[in-house]
């Protein structure tokens, strides 16, 4: 990211593209959608994490730092790969025949794509060939694969993922006696998640090779810290504060503020960081190199947590006793550094940041975040107070900025949502009308000094809040369940874009 040229990108989870098996895919969607991101001008597609989701369906509380999520896998590529018939996608496109064609319904998902890809898995164990390059595939990758492998089963055999509380003690806490049992007992299951994994690996890496073939680059996400009930924290203790009983001590959240009188308890384990700098953050440039494995670039959540991270004992029930701790992040980034050359990562540096977060994002030469639609604050005299850091007048150059994330309203609901006093200043700043306001914005992104400019779909098509991706510190089965209609925009918006973006000078 540390280019000297302007560029811009559109922001949409693959889970969002649409298709008819439930949920966006690595499959012709996907390249539809790569051709019209191309056709409009962007640079890039910020496609956020990518990997398993359990409870909640959030892919920022993946279920493995590592695994890539099996239901974004296309049965059309396996179907042409021999692995499933076409009367297979039938049945499994008729399964979801009744689901409205813009949403993602998790638990028919669940219950009739995931076994069809296993399916798929299971036959491809029949093929030498692949099983050749499966060998392959678990070698390179054993450090985390065995382990996920592992998690992965017993996940389905309780039927949740949360270890420390429900699996038995011996499966849960990794009795070697205990695993070896359920390694013997289902060997054919571990296979096949290692396949599908292969299958992931193999199709995520083709998409990108297609993005590069059309000039884009993708963009990856992932959360600082990696979930309580995951494959990491379950293999992994000893990366975490825990005490002599292997029980997590402390836990993550921020503190309270003018949004939240109680803070956020996020309850993920926070890291031993005196255990990461002994064995010279091995585990974190195993990560980061895996992550440069599935994208170009990475946009890291919770920034400020390489900084000093707020820590709240686990038995809490509020974030209000934490208290921040420093975490060696210039060390990590050191250390990162030196393993594996420049670092194409986004700080996601929202928030209260403080002096050393911006001295330690500027040293490594990470581009901050800028959020437009946060910009827009009112003066005592009722006016946009024109000094606001989020105004896009204001961004220079070392920033990704955007309209809004996936944690915000679109643009069209933020504006339906905000003061009346608000909406008419807003109007009068941008110099639109209320039909004009989510193109205007995006405008005055596009053309603020910031090197790159990030506009979700979901503003692209002028959608209102029904298209929100998620609500932060919320769990129903509204979040991360938008999907487009349709894989490319209207003519009309490709010629607009590719105008808009060759009149900002990121053409």
């Amino acid at each position: 990211m540390r280019n000297k040229s302007r560029h811009a990108g559109v922001l949409l989870h693959i889970s969002s593209l649409a298709g008819a098996y439930g949920i966006g895919d690595f499959g012709p969607s996907a390249y539809e959608f790569a051709d019209c991101a191309a056709s409009c001008g962007f640079r890039y597609w910020q496609m956020l994490p990518l990997g398993p989701t359990g409870y909640g369906n959030s892919p920022y509380s993946a279920l493995s730092a590592f695994a890539g999520n099996e239901a974004l896998i296309s049965p059309e590529i396996l179907r042409d790969e021999g692995y499933l018939t076409d009367e297979e996608l039938r049945g499994i496109s008729s399964a979801f025949s009744d689901v409205p064609s813009n949403h993602v319904d998790f638990v028919r998902v669940k219950e009739y794509k995931l076994p069809l890809i296993e399916k798929a898995a299971s036959r491809a164990l029949l093929d030498p060939s692949f099983l050749s390059h499966l060998e392959e595939f678990s070698r390179k990758n054993s450090y985390w694969l065995d382990d996920y492998a592992l998690f992965y089963v017993l996940n389905r055999k309780y039927r949740d993922s949360r270890w420390y509380s429900i699996w038995d003690g011996g499966e849960g806490f990794r009795d070697p006696e205990a695993l070896k049992k359920v390694s013997e007992a289902h060997e054919k299951e571990i296979k096949i998640c290692k396949a599908m994994q292969l299958f992931f690996q193999k199709q995520c890496t083709a998409l990108n090779d297609y993005l590069h073939l059309k000039g884009l680059k993708s963009i990856g996400d992932i959360p600082i810290f990696v979930g309580k009930d995951s494959a990491d924290a379950w293999s992994c203790l000893e990366l975490f504060k825990t005490d002599g009983k292997g029980h997590f001590t402390e836990v993550s959240g921020v503190p309270p503020d003018n949004f939240c009188e109680d803070g956020q308890l996020w309850g993920t384990p926070v890291y031993d960081w005196d255990y990461h700098l002994k064995t010279d953050f091995s585990w974190w440039v195993s990560r980061i190199r895996r992550c440069f494995e599935l994208n170009d670039i990475i946009r890291i959540d919770h920034f400020r947590g390489f900084d000093a991270y707020y820590a709240i004992p686990s038995d809490a029930e509020t974030a209000r006793h934490g208290v921040w701790t420093h975490s060696p992040g210039r060390e990590l980034f050191t250390a990162l550094k030196k393993n594996l050359g420049d670092l194409p990562i986004i700080a996601e540096d929202l928030g209260n940041i403080t002096a050393e977060v911006r001295r330690l994002r500027k040293d490594f030469s990470m581009p901050g975040m800028k959020i437009a639609q946060f910009g827009f604050e009112l003066t005592r005299y009722g006016k946009i107070r024109l000094s606001h850091e989020f105004l896009p007048r204001n961004y220079t150059r070392s920033f990704v900025a955007y309209t809004g994330t996936h944690d915000n309203d679109t643009t069209c609901g933020w504006f339906s949502s905000i003061p009346e006093n608000l909406k008419k200043a807003v109007l009068s700043y941008l110099g639109t009308d209320e039909e004009g306001v989510t193109d205007a914005l995006i405008e005055s992104v596009l053309l603020s000094r910031a090197d790159t400019a990030v506009i979700p779909a979901q503003d692209i098509l002028k959608l209102d809040t029904r298209a929100r991706m998620n609500y932060p510190s919320t769990c129903n089965d509204i979040n991360w369940s938008w999907r487009m209609e349709k894989n490319t925009f209207p003519q009309e918006s490709v010629s607009f874009y590719r105008g808009l973006i060759e009149k900002s000078g990121r053409l």
